[in-house]
């Protein structure tokens, strides 16, 4: 018996049109997407000038002396008239935030009323940051963020021992 060859294909899939339709959805959702942005507080600096600043009266500011291991401390003194007494530690979150307050509401110039920040080399940017924080929690409007002075740095040592 003759033999019917028959030129018979298999049935083939074009894919083309199913990876055109996979780009339009990643363009899709690469337009569509909010990308989160980066949330930062401003940080407003004064211009340098030759002229010298406001005289600071310290009762009316706090100083934050920002230590190792998560510690913070703070005075409301002059630098030359600071002693281990005079240095008080206390911490991070609403204890720092309540400190803010309290003195802020028994400073002699209330609208003055200034934080100085005052971070060592043994503190870290987390330290800084959470005082930043608390600051803005506060509605604290002005503060400075400003190098330790050798004598704070002496007396912060000293309170550590």
């Amino acid at each position: 018996m003759a033999e019917l060859t028959t030129n018979t294909r298999q049935p083939r899939v074009d894919m083309t049109p199913m990876v055109d339709l996979g780009f339009l959805l990643i363009t899709f959702f690469v337009f569509t997407t909010t990308f989160t942005s980066n949330r930062m507080m401003p940080l407003y600096m004064p211009d340098k000038t030759d002229e010298p600043g406001p005289r600071v009266k310290y009762k009316n500011t706090l100083t934050l002396i920002l230590g190792k291991d998560n510690r913070i401390f703070y005075h409301q003194k002059s630098a030359k008239d600071l002693n281990t007494s005079l240095l008080t530690e206390t911490s991070y979150g609403t204890t720092l935030s309540k400190l803010i307050l309290e003195k802020r509401n028994s400073a002699i110039e209330k609208d003055n009323f200034t934080v100085i920040i005052r971070p060592t080399d043994e503190s870290n940017y987390k330290n800084t940051v959470d005082v930043l924080d608390e600051i803005k929690i506060t509605n604290q409007l002005l503060y400075v963020l400003t190098d330790i002075s050798p004598k704070e740095v002496e007396v912060y040592k000293m309170k550590l021992m």
